[in-house]
């Protein structure tokens, strides 16, 4: 009885452990990170279908009319575009 209760936890861990393995990938660097973020952007603003199953799939379950609306805004290509870096934004306006 105890060898099935020690490979039931020994199973356990394990899922638990790979779980959180495959959902972090500590090898990429942040560099990485943004160019795949860049490519997942260009994608959904490129491929109608993607875009579409995307706000299916993010936007669907939720229930609320103005979270749901404000959800599929989060896609919207047409919006201008955030300075990619803020250290190169412009100065801002002070009164003097």
């Amino acid at each position: 009885m105890r060898v099935y209760r020690f490979a039931g936890v020994v199973g356990v861990t394990l899922l638990v452990c790979g779980t959180a393995w495959a959902q972090s990938r500590p090898s990429d660097t942040a560099e990485q990170n943004v160019r795949e973020s860049q490519q997942y952007e260009s994608l959904v603003c490129s491929n109608p279908g993607f875009r579409a199953k995307r706000i299916a799939q993010e936007c669907g379950p939720v229930t609320d009319p103005q979270l749901h609306q404000s959800c599929v805004a989060s896609f919207d290509c047409n919006e201008p575009k955030r300075a990619k870096n803020w250290r190169k934004a412009p100065p801002s306006e002070t009164l003097h």
